[in-house]
């Protein structure tokens, strides 16, 4: 990150590239981020850097709050662009740091023995946990509400029928008959 050498052409550029969607250095108020940048530059950009000029001018004009305008400051490098490569040395991020961290855990890296076997340790444990844990077996309880055509019908042979039904894990349980209205009752099973 950063915007190179702003008392250098290229530093100017970087910074008049960015600025050329945004107001200030970092939000939507002047803050100390713009304080670190306008005292980074030696002299206001020249005619062609529109954008980094009308901002100079800008934060310039808050000459006398630039002590109280909020944020905190950071080293120049912190600001910028993040696919700028050549950073002042005032705080700029070092190459070889950026190096160390892998986000996506590459393969370019060897293992180291120690690595590998606790890791191998930590997996047997996983699975010794799970050989320890009974398997769930998945059951369904399914009430099943048999209603008669009439009040003629004969409830319990309509249970035997109902019974004989067979399947693979099929176990019924109890059955009982709930009065529905007017004397006729259903099965409920």
């Amino acid at each position: 990150m950063g915007f190179g050498d702003l008392k250098s052409p290229a530093g100017l550029r970087v910074l008049n590239d960015y600025q050329a969607d945004k107001s200030y250095i970092e939000g939507y108020v002047p803050s100390q981020a713009d304080v670190a940048v306008f005292e980074a530059m030696s002299s206001p950009s020249p005619v062609g850097l529109c954008h980094a000029l009308h901002w100079y001018n800008h934060v310039k004009s808050y000459e006398k709050e630039k002590a109280s305008l909020p944020g905190v400051k950071k080293a120049l490098g912190k600001y910028g662009p993040a696919n700028v490569e050549g950073t002042t040395g005032s705080g700029g991020t070092d190459s070889k740091d950026d190096d160390d961290i892998d986000l996506f855990g590459s393969d370019d890296e060897e293992e180291s023995e120690e690595a590998k076997r606790l890791r191998e340790e930590r997996l047997a444990q996983y699975e010794s946990k799970l050989a320890k844990k009974p398997t769930l077996v998945a059951k369904s309880s399914i009430l099943l509400d048999v209603k008669p055509w009439d009040d003629e019908t004969d409830l319990a042979k309509l249970e035997e029928r109902v019974r004989s039904i067979q399947a693979d894990g099929l176990v019924w349980g109890s059955s009982k008959l709930v009065p529905v209205g007017y004397g006729i009752k259903k099965l409920q099973i």
